[in-house]
């Protein structure tokens, strides 16, 4: 998710969830419905259609979580903030978005949540836009990749999904990267949700999936993710597959096809940047073979 010469900067202060009227709303409902069946559930009344599929609300917090979002937020950037400068990155496949890139064309990028906090320190302050659920949990998450960078899209799937992925289409045509974690926000851990093929097939913009592996690192296998936690000075490994492109005119059986393949490349290159540094050098080098010159 890089490309420093490739990727235009987007201010860190917009924010992408700018209230809709109820009639755009509905007709973005419309181009963006799909969710693999590529229908959305409807309503005899028009206004509550609108606020299934475009629910921006904030969560209702009490004060004692509300005040807990900065202090959380201030934390995590912090761990961030030292913990980044000290990681050691070598990247592979890099030549597969340079390739999108150089077409005109823009990412959909998807990755596991299990690695978000290696790839937000190597992807910062490009402006990438990232899927960012309303729920408490989203709400100090968005601080933290907002001061990384990052812009939000307030959605997730089960609440105000199609709204985000509607912000998402309108960044992507204005030339910047969108990224989801593909199985957040809650899981199923390593199940990918629909909503890059969606995306894809509304833009024409490709499905880039990613993995991170890293030599040293604390596993919480106690959270739903498996949130993977890099040690200090820890060598990571970055796997970029082939992009994943998805006709504008495909219907679903082709959609579900598409889906399948992006949740096989998902596991692909998992697999192997876990097992990176548990592999000898004739596997790796094979392995640098396949996926292309080394970005450093």
């Amino acid at each position: 998710m890089r490309g420093r010469n490739a990727t235009r900067l987007c201010s860190m202060s917009t924010l992408y969830y700018t209230p809709m009227s109820a009639k755009h709303a509905a007709r973005e409902a419309g181009q963006v419905r799909d969710r693999v069946t590529m229908s959305a559930p409807s309503s005899e009344n028009p206004g509550d259609a609108v606020n299934v599929h475009y629910d921006t609300r904030l969560p209702d917090l009490g004060w004692s979580r509300r005040i807990q979002i900065p202090f959380i937020a201030g934390a995590v950037y912090g761990v961030i903030r030292l913990l980044g400068p000290t990681l050691r990155y070598e990247v592979l496949g890099w030549q597969h978005p340079e390739g999108v890139y150089a077409a005109g064309k823009r990412c959909i990028w998807a990755f596991w949540h299990r690695v978000i906090i290696p790839i937000v320190w190597w992807h910062r302050n490009h402006g990438t836009v990232v899927m960012n659920t309303t729920a408490f949990d989203g709400q100090w998450t968005r601080k933290v990749i907002e001061w990384l960078g990052f812009g939000t899209a307030q959605g997730s799937s089960s609440r105000g999904g199609l709204r985000g992925l509607a912000v998402m289409a309108r960044r992507l045509e204005a030339g910047v990267d969108c990224a989801f974690t593909i199985d957040g926000p809650r899981g199923p851990r390593y199940v990918a949700k629909p909503g890059p093929v969606m995306l894809a097939r509304k833009t024409g913009c490709p499905v880039m999936v990613f993995h991170i592996g890293v030599d040293r690192g604390k596993t919480f296998t106690n959270t739903w993710d498996h949130f993977l936690l890099p040690l200090p000075f820890a060598r990571t490994v970055i796997l970029f597959a082939p992009p994943i492109y998805v006709p504008a005119d495909a219907d679903q059986e082709m959609l579900e096809a598409k889906h399948g393949e992006m949740q096989r490349e998902l596991e692909r290159v998992r697999d192997i940047a876990e097992g990176w540094f548990s592999l000898g050098d004739e596997q790796r080098a094979r392995h640098r073979r396949e996926f292309g010159a080394a970005l450093r």
